[in-house]
């Protein structure tokens, strides 16, 4: 690895240097806005070239998605919290849509690649089998008998998981008109989603 920018301070590792990118984008997304944040504007906060920054990330959408992503962490672990209070398991199926309809698009980087434009790359965040794991494993967590509802172990939490993950993400795409209250909301996924949920 080079010594040669990364303001005098080389990463160890290539992790690192991933690492460090990310969070000079992270830097430039939070001062000035997607709209107005380039790869150079990143490489220049990270006291990198843009061939340097090019060696690990191939455009500034892949830079993106790595912010996004450095974000699901945190995200999940709200989530799980919230739905911790809901005992069945259509209810915690249920507030799962709701609860992520109603917080990713103001989340600080997840929501911002959403709301300019770039739902080709959160689509694929969302739609991609490192997504469902992590929703198959926020279900698992909860104080729900799966087995009681008709879930059937890992399998049957990771399909439940991907069903979930596809209507938030169809229902924040494409909006209802008028736009669904939380309780319409709320309403329309318990009866469509809460009969296979009954065991």
């Amino acid at each position: 690895m080079g010594h040669h920018g990364w303001q005098g301070n080389p990463p160890g590792t290539e992790d690192e240097a991933r690492r460090r990118i990310v969070e000079a984008a992270t830097a430039c997304l939070d001062r000035v806005g997607l709209a107005k944040t380039s790869l150079s504007d990143v490489a220049a906060e990270a006291g990198v070239t843009r061939q340097t920054v090019y060696r690990y990330f191939p455009s500034l959408k892949d830079i993106l998605r790595a912010v996004a992503l450095a974000g699901v962490e945190e995200f999940a672990g709200r989530m799980e919290r919230h739905l911790a209070s809901f005992g069945t398991a259509a209810e915690a199926a249920v507030e799962s849509v709701v609860f992520a309809v109603r917080t990713l698009p103001g989340e600080p980087h997840m929501g911002l690649l959403l709301q300019a434009g770039e739902a080709d790359f959160f689509t694929d965040g969302v739609v991609s089998p490192l997504a469902f794991s992590y929703g198959a494993r926020i279900l698992r967590n909860l104080p729900v008998d799966w087995a009681g509802a008709g879930i059937d172990g890992d399998e049957d939490l990771q399909g439940l998981a991907e069903v979930l993950m596809r209507l938030f993400l169809s229902f924040l795409q494409y909006p209802s008109t008028p736009p669904l209250t939380d309780d319409e909301l709320r309403a329309l996924v318990r009866r469509w989603i809460g009969p296979a949920l009954r065991g």
